[in-house]
């Protein structure tokens, strides 16, 4: 049985894309009779209808969602052979599938891909923005961005890109209910708001000027597997809280919060890309990385090189 012409699939989900023959077919340079004569081909070709059609509307039947789905996959496979041949300096192009740390994902990365779709107008960029874990190859993802994520899995490649400070801190009225720790024992009087996501649990390390690294060993009453939602217990009085600069800087400076012992030294907070290892990263990929190293790197320390897990 011959092939499907690849260009009436190409036309197919210039259509869906667009919402109408009309437009789908500008598109792809055709009047709208063309393209929809490409789609009623391909699907006398199937045995199928992939789109349902009223005076107003278009719409994808199942069969129609499943194959666009196919569609685009076979689309980011050309483009992946397309930048096997053409090496890293190719022109990133195609949809970047991402998935952030909530906070910092708004905060601090909204402000990076603007300036990332900006400089590159082929790219599209499609973002989940969640603290929960994520399997980035069977969810999809090009990339993941964790703060402190290793890569357990060794089919991932973990690189750091930025490092910032994490303060303890609390709010004010917290302080004047339970009083002020003096040193580290004293937390275990304290409610700690700890970070847990499934299998996962935020652990606490301190230490004094020289000294050796302590884990803290407070209470943990309530326990939130996203960092805002911390920042905002912290702020209501519920306990002592371990973030990153970039969530409670205004805070701190605004007397919201207070830092809890300032003399102890805490982990930095690493901000890790996790994304699959490939021999060739896909410019769109590559791109992104080299942007948040220059545009984050000077943050804390110097972000080190890619290094792959195991």
């Amino acid at each position: 049985m011959p092939r499907t012409n690849l260009n009436d699939i190409l036309i197919f989900m210039a259509v869906v894309d667009a919402g109408s023959f009309i437009a789908g077919g500008q598109a792809m340079g055709l009047s709208r009779s063309a393209a929809g004569k490409a789609v009623i081909r391909l699907e006398d070709r199937l045995g199928a209808r992939l789109l349902n059609r009223t005076t107003r509307t278009l719409s994808l039947t199942d069969e129609g969602r499943m194959f666009y789905e196919r569609g685009l996959q076979i689309l980011e496979s050309v483009d992946e052979a397309e930048a096997s041949v053409a090496g890293q300096n190719s022109t990133p192009r195609g949809v970047l599938r991402l998935t952030v740390p909530d906070a910092f994902g708004r905060l601090v990365m909204l402000p990076l891909l603007e300036k990332y779709l900006r400089a590159w107008p082929d790219i599209q960029v499609e973002v989940s923005f969640t603290d929960r874990p994520a399997d980035i190859v069977e969810d999809g993802f090009d990339l993941a961005i964790r703060i402190g994520a290793t890569a357990t899995d060794t089919g991932l490649i973990a690189r750091t890109v930025a490092r910032y400070k994490a303060r303890l801190c609390a709010s004010p009225s917290y302080l004047a209910e339970r009083g002020e720790p003096g040193d580290i024992d004293d937390i275990t009087t304290h409610d700690c708001l700890i970070f847990a996501s499934r299998n996962q649990r935020q652990g606490w390390r301190f230490r004094g000027e020289g000294g050796p690294w302590i884990k803290a060993q407070g209470r943990s009453r309530l326990r939130l597997d996203s960092a805002e939602a911390i920042r905002d217990a912290a702020l209501a009085g519920l306990g002592i809280a371990l973030l990153p600069d970039f969530l409670v800087a205004d805070d701190l400076i605004a007397g919201r919060l207070r830092q809890v012992l300032p003399g102890l030294e805490t982990d930095d907070a690493k901000i890790v890309a996790l994304y699959p290892d490939k021999r060739l990263l896909e410019p769109r990929v590559r791109r992104f990385i080299d942007l948040m190293v220059e545009e984050l790197g000077h943050q804390g320390q110097a972000p080190n090189s890619d290094a792959s897990s195991g």
